[in-house]
This record gives C-alpha cells, structure tokens and sequence, in this order.
C-alpha cells in the first residue's frame, strides 16, 4: 500500500476559499486574519491533518521562533535567577510562549556590556527579546529600541523611554502598602529596598506620598536600602533594626525581604505584627506560607507575561503600547 501524500497548504487554501499567505497567518495565530477566519481555517486544517512543519516555516520567514529572555541584574550580579519572583515570572513567560509556539532563550546580565541587547539578537538566535526589569540599564534599553530591535520590558513606565514596558502601578502599590499600615495606626513606618532602582523608586515615591497625606514628613532615616538576595537582606536589615527600636511598620520591596524581615525581627525579640507590621510586595507563592502569612501588594504575573509576548511576537514595541497594571492588596496576618 503507497503511503498516503501529505496535504500542501495550497490544498488547504483552495479548500478554504482563501489565499495561502492567509492560510499560513491563521495558523500562526497572526491577528492580521479576522478571528472568525482564524478559527474556521484552523478547524479545517484539524479536520484534514494538516500541520505546518515548523523548520521549513522557519526557513522561509528566517524567523526562529525563539524569544530572547533576559534578566539584568547590574545593580546586584548576585542575585540568582533562582529567586522566586524571578521564577515565577520566568515560568509565566515560558507558558505564553509556548502557547503561541515559541521557545524561551534564558540569560542573565550581570555587567554592563556595550549592545548586549544587539548580541541576543544576531541573526538565527531570537527573534525578539522580553527584558525581566531594567536594573540600571534604561539607557541601554533605550538606544536598542531606538536602532528598531523588538525588544520590551517588564518593569516601570521612566522619563524619555523608546520602548513598551509592562508592570504593576508601582506608585500606587507603594501607596497602598503604605497607607494601609497608616489605617492600622503606623506611624513609624521604614521603607526597605534599593529606591535607585525604577520600580522600587516608584513604590518608595507612592510610600512617601501616602504618609504626606497623613500629615507625616518621610524621614529618610527610615529608608533602608535593601539587597532582593535574602541573606543579604537579612544582613541589612539586622543592621537597620540596630539602629531604629522604634520602628512600627515596614514597607518592604518584596515578600523575600519581607520574609527577611521576619525573621530579624524575631532574632531581635520582637513580635509581627504586635510590635512591627508588614507589607511586602509580589505576593510570590510564598507570601501565604511565611509566619505570620504575609500581606502584600500582587502583581498579575499571569497577564504580565501575557502582554510582554503579545507585544515582542507582533512587533508593537514602542513606548506606546507600554502598560501599567492596577495592584491588589492581599491582607494577611503580618500587619
């Protein structure tokens, strides 16, 4: 028995009534083609078993279909991917992608290097590049999107920027965790976390904001600049809390310092949240199972990712698709 000939996409086309060009859109998923037209084009193929063989489509496009994701982490090389916002979001990307039919690409950025955006995108290796925060690399970021390279980040919304980002309102996260340790009756509230950094500067300046409305004057005293890495964290914090008994509440950067924090503020005697409340920042998987349960400010890392690959994948790049997501307040027991 002669094996059966594979269908050709021409086949599909004429049976679909349709070109080829929009034959192989719709199975690529491209929002170029109508939904309706997508769908029926998809059923038919099903119907008739016909796939596109992606290495020839790869080919022909000289597209990889590989996206570049890399995590820069210039403020403090050593913090290790293995973080869990940084999984987590890792995770959520990897899905995103795999659900559009790409593959993921991981690196980290510990030093700053001339182009090193460039270089994740010579040809055959990515086709675009999804940037999981901007450390100290605004300027970078900036001049690849200004040479036309698809590249996006996960991060804040920054003064003159050329690219699209996608993150949480930083501003008003900060906002949130602060005034509601204000609502609790907080009065000496210290912020932990590096506020050179743009998103954590943005949830320090949100911090600060609420205690003004308050009445309050921020005292930079109370500004504790914090590694994400948690033994560090624990160091810098152990050293803080030496030198300020007084404190009431805290405003942390993350769930892992705020898990830091926990935990220096046990070694030191003293109670969460009877004596010192809690707010961190992510509500990571974690969050629930710290003791006390930790409240926190969530961010959607489902739907950041989500938007991140619509974006790199259809090439709508510029600062104008940027997105700033609305936070959540989670309470729990840590304030």
């Amino acid at each position: 028995m002669s094996e059966k000939t594979p269908l050709t996409m021409a086949e599909v086309a004429a049976r679909a009534g349709v070109a080829e060009s929009t034959v192989s859109r719709a199975l690529a998923d491209n929002p170029l083609v109508a939904e309706k037209t997508r769908l029926r084009i998809q059923k038919l193929a099903a119907e008739l078993g016909y796939s596109i063989n992606p290495v020839a489509q790869s080919l022909r496009s000289q597209k990889t279909r590989v996206v570049a994701v890399a995590v820069p982490l210039v403020h403090e090389r050593s913090q290790p991917l293995s973080d869990p916002f940084m999984m987590g979001m890792v995770a959520q990307l990897a899905d995103a992608l795999a659900a559009r039919g790409y593959s993921m690409l991981l690196s980290k950025v510990p030093v700053h290097e001339e182009d090193w955006i460039g270089r994740l995108l010579l040809p055959g290796r990515a086709d675009g590049v999804i940037l999981i925060g901007q450390s100290f690399e605004h300027a970078s970021i900036n001049a690849a999107a200004r040479s036309g390279k698809a590249v996006v980040a996960w991060g804040a919304q920054l003064p003159a920027q050329a690219y699209a980002s996608v993150g949480t309102d930083n501003r008003l996260g900060g906002e949130m965790a602060a005034s509601h340790l204000l609502q609790r009756g907080r009065r000496r509230i210290a912020f932990l976390g590096d506020e050179r950094l743009p998103e954590v500067g943005q949830r320090y300046e949100g911090y600060s904001h609420a205690l003004r409305q308050q009445g309050l004057i921020p005292d930079g005293g109370l500004l504790a600049r914090t590694h994400f890495r948690a033994e560090d964290a624990l160091d810098d914090i152990r050293e803080f809390l030496s030198a300020h008994a007084d404190i009431d509440g805290i405003v942390a950067a993350s769930d892992v310092i705020a898990n830091s924090a926990i935990r220096a503020l046990a070694e030191s005697g003293r109670g969460v949240p009877s004596d010192v409340a809690i707010v961190g920042y992510d509500d990571i998987e974690l969050a629930s199972y710290a003791n006390p349960p930790l409240t926190t400010v969530r961010q959607d890392l489902a739907e950041g990712a989500r938007l991140l690959v619509e974006r790199v994948l259809s090439g709508e790049t510029a600062v104008a698709q940027s997105v700033a997501m609305t936070p959540e307040l989670i309470v729990r027991q840590s304030s």
